[in-house]
């Protein structure tokens, strides 16, 4: 019986420090200095068809009715935890876009540099290169979310973000970029 309340007791506190953790994670993204990478939600596959068009959603990989309603729940989350002033920028890609939608926090405007280079990783140092340079312009004086993909996180921060992952990383003032944790959303 001990050790199941030993098992229980560290349960616990493991989980609390998880909440404890999250609360400074949304905290710093309030403050300012940090900011923001999203993987858009749930959208089932890998990559895009090869008819793909990035002007024309029915060709690409969209977000599913459960992509939908994380997106949505990112949203509360956000709004739960003091995020409702924000800026918010997206990739092309319509489930990007979809997503950024979906947290109902406001437009979100196309931001090239955070398309995806699955298909072509021969443009990923070029194009890390630019949203790391966009990135050094930005105040950080408040709330910054970037909705993205996979491939563009890990190329910014070698972390693996799953759908509907929040990256959160500090933007030092001598322009270095440090991933300070991650906010998952189920």
């Amino acid at each position: 019986m001990s050790r199941i309340l030993t098992v229980l007791a560290l349960c616990l506190l493991l989980s609390g420090n998880a909440a404890a953790d999250n609360t400074a994670l949304w905290q710093s993204l309030r403050d300012g200095n940090h900011f923001a990478l999203l993987r858009h939600a749930l959208a089932p596959g890998t990559g895009d068809p090869a008819a793909f068009a990035l002007d024309d959603c029915a060709t690409q990989r969209n977000i599913s009715d459960d992509g939908r309603a994380q997106a949505r729940r990112i949203g509360d989350r956000l709004r739960k935890n003091g995020i409702t002033a924000v800026k918010i920028y997206t990739s092309q890609w319509c489930r990007c876009r979809e997503t950024a939608k979906l947290l109902k926090l406001g437009t979100a405007p196309d931001l090239p540099a955070l398309n995806s280079f699955f298909e072509h990783f021969d443009r990923e140092e070029h194009q890390t290169k630019r949203l790391k340079q966009w990135i050094a312009k930005q105040p950080l004086t408040g709330p910054l979310i970037l909705v993205t993909h996979q491939v563009n996180i890990s190329a910014l921060t070698n972390t693996y973000a799953s759908s509907g992952e929040m990256v959160i990383v500090r933007r030092a003032p001598d322009g270095a970029l440090s991933v300070v944790g991650t906010i998952k959303t189920p």
